[in-house]
């Protein structure tokens, strides 16, 4: 064999070595990795003593009890966490139920979604072999309830399972059929809820709101054709994670899960979201109602479905065609049901004034911004059956227009386009947004330990500038509740002045009326216009322990 020859047979030698080796390496990976796989899956370690379920803390020893201590109640670590050990009874004896119930709600849940697949990927079927949460049921490790000004019920809880279920779905691919059981599932989690708003209706809130304060703790079994797959080293620690972090994403504060329980229309108070401006111009070919004389015509505006006082106009005295020529600002809260009633009426120094004729303006047929004029001509009724509406009763001129206020503005369909109308609103300074036009709103809620010396009959008033409103009275009670809410409507933010609300009690005595001031307080309503709202409770001056608690806002035009 000659230099060359030798050569090439030995690069042969090489090669056919390394692949070798390749191959070998391999091989060897791959049949560690099934003899490990099934060491872990079937391999139960005999050193692991098994501590009774239930052990005195004078027998624990102290290495044992710092390892639990992260797993106490709360109620232990937190004083302020409250025991609910009759809930988690009422859980255990209540339990074997609410598996069935939340199973059969898994089940017609989950059959539309595998019904989707079947058909797809050679899916044959997919169906629940076996569908149960197991014997053992959540249990809450303590409760905290906050106090909150606002009409909700906030609390706090910690929540621990540690389930037997037994969940087995059955795959069919082609002609091979896959099992996949869940087994050993376990969460720990510390969940918020609030429960609001409160409406008179059962069960009193509308919806649940949920947020997680912490990340979830979550661990379970998953076997495939009998074999752990969590066993496999690495793949639990991975899996448990992917988990947690998915779900603290998607529910971790100040990420919440609103779970609607009522219609959002069922009992809600709606609020203010803009002001229309009315400008009632003249009236002309008045009916005359009076013998001797022509009528002295008045408007009466409202909104409908508006509980607040209706708004006037001056009486015109003795003519047929008025010319008022006067603005009015009505507050709107619900602008595509509620309608601009005008009522024209014939006023009389003695007796009922007589009603010379009316009309409707839907606000739906308003465009936001944009000031329309209408003549309306006036009807009898708005029954479209009545014969009195073919009598001519005239008609009226008026100026209309629909402001939404600056944070519902984009709500609305308008002239302009959405981004143009976001480029006007965010355009606007901030001095025109503290210094501009708006609406006041004042709720004052309740008082607490509010006492008198000689009777206790509490209401509140209130006075903005000079203008002044009161509750209604209270019979003999220190701790009266009002709800009720006013409206200031002023020309420039109220950045330098105060609201100043006094609780008084009153009290008819042999014909006389005696009033008593139980206490008062003065707010700046600067914070109110920096913030938009503020919700306290004030500690009334001049009381020995009184308390006030108002809701004020803040609406700019």
């Amino acid at each position: 064999m000659g230099f060359f020859e030798f050569c090439v047979y030995f690069k042969k030698m090489v090669f056919l070595g390394s692949l070798l080796g390749i191959l070998g390496f391999g091989v060897g990976i791959s049949i560690g990795v099934i003899v490990g796989y099934f060491l872990f899956i079937y391999y139960e370690p005999r050193d692991v003593k098994d501590y009774p379920e239930n052990t005195p803390f004078d027998e624990i020893e102290p290495n044992t009890l710092i390892d639990l201590l992260p797993e106490l109640p709360l109620w232990v670590m937190n004083p302020d966490y409250e025991r609910v050990d009759w809930f988690n009874e009422f859980i255990a004896n209540m339990w074997p139920f609410l598996d069935k119930a939340i199973c059969g709600i898994i089940k017609s849940t989950c059959e539309p979604i595998f019904a989707e697949y079947i058909g797809k990927y050679q899916i044959k079927s997919i169906l629940f072999e076996q569908l149960t949460l197991g014997t053992i049921p959540p249990r809450l490790h303590g409760i905290k309830v906050y106090d909150s000004n606002e009409k909700e019920l906030v609390f706090e809880f910690a929540i621990r399972w540690a389930a037997n279920p037994n969940i087995v779905v059955a795959l069919k691919l082609l002609s091979l059929q896959i099992s996949v059981q869940l087994v050993d599932f376990q969460v720990a989690a510390t969940a918020r809820a609030t429960l609001k708003p409160f409406v008179p209706t059962f069960p009193c809130f509308s919806s649940i709101i949920v947020s997680l304060t912490k990340k979830p703790e979550v661990d379970f079994g998953l076997k495939l054709i009998g074999g752990d797959l969590m066993a496999i080293p690495g793949l639990h620690h991975f899996v448990q994670e992917t988990i947690s972090k998915q779900v603290a994403r998607l529910y971790l504060w100040p990420q919440t899960l609103e779970i609607p329980i009522l219609d959002s229309s069922i009992g809600a108070v709606k609020k203010p979201v803009g002001i229309l401006h009315v400008k009632v111009l003249r009236a002309q070919k008045l009916l005359n109602m009076d013998f001797l004389s022509k009528s002295d015509p008045y408007v009466k505006l409202s909104l409908g479905g508006d509980r607040l006082p209706a708004k006037k106009t001056t009486v015109k005295m003795n003519t047929l065609n008025p010319v008022w020529d006067e603005d009015f600002k009505l507050t709107v809260k619900d602008p595509e049901a509620q309608v601009l009633q005008l009522h024209l009426y014939d006023w009389e120094k003695i007796g009922a004034h007589d009603k010379l004729g009316m009309q409707v303006v839907p606000l739906k047929l308003l465009t936001p911004y944009e000031k329309k004029e209408l003549t309306l001509d006036l009807l009898n009724s708005t029954n479209p059956n009545d014969p009195q509406n073919k009598k001519p009763r005239g008609q009226i001129m008026l100026e209309v227009s629909f402001i939404p206020f600056q944070e519902d503005s984009l709500n609305f369909n308008g002239p302009f386009s959405f981004h143009e109308r976001k480029e006007s609103v965010s355009s606007l300074s901030d001095d025109v947004s503290l210094r501009g036009a708006g609406l006041l709103l004042v709720n004052v809620i309740a008082a607490e330990d509010v006492e008198g010396k000689h009777h206790t009959n509490p209401y509140a008033v209130v006075v903005v500038r000079g203008e002044k409103r009161k509750t209604k009275a209270r019979n003999k009670t220190w701790n009266p509740k009002w709800e009720e809410e006013f409206q200031f409507m002023l020309e420039e933010a109220p950045l330098k002045d105060l609201i100043h609300i006094e609780v008084k009690s009153k009290k008819r005595r042999f014909g006389f009326r005696s009033k008593e001031l139980l206490g008062y307080v003065d707010i700046q309503l600067k914070d109110v216009i920096y913030n938009g709202r503020i919700n306290e409770k004030y500690h009334l001056i001049n009381s020995k322990d009184g308390i006030l608690h108002v809701d004020i806002g803040w609406k700019v035009i």
